[in-house]
């Protein structure tokens, strides 16, 4: 395959991975969707390594345990 085709793929697994948090930050509705992120993130990590396209590696992976960055976040300004 192509790097395009690869890249292309990958931005897709990253967009896809953050419309999955919308429903949950944004309008508040319980959605149990964003665990997808824990299959897309990986895949996207993966295609973007084949592609050599180290920015959406990184935001992909970032996308991988943004369960935990979120939860960090949210005790660290929000409280227990």
């Amino acid at each position: 395959m192509s790097k395009e085709i690869l890249n292309f793929w990958s931005l897709i697994c990253f967009i896809i991975g953050l419309l999955l948090w919308t429903p949950n930050i944004f309008f508040g509705v319980s959605s149990p969707l964003w665990l997808l992120n824990f299959i897309i993130g990986p895949i996207g990590v993966a295609l973007s390594v084949l592609g050599k396209n180290y920015i959406l590696t990184i935001l992909n992976f970032l996308l991988t345990f943004s369960f935990f960055i979120f939860m960090y976040l949210g005790y660290k300004f929000l409280g227990p």
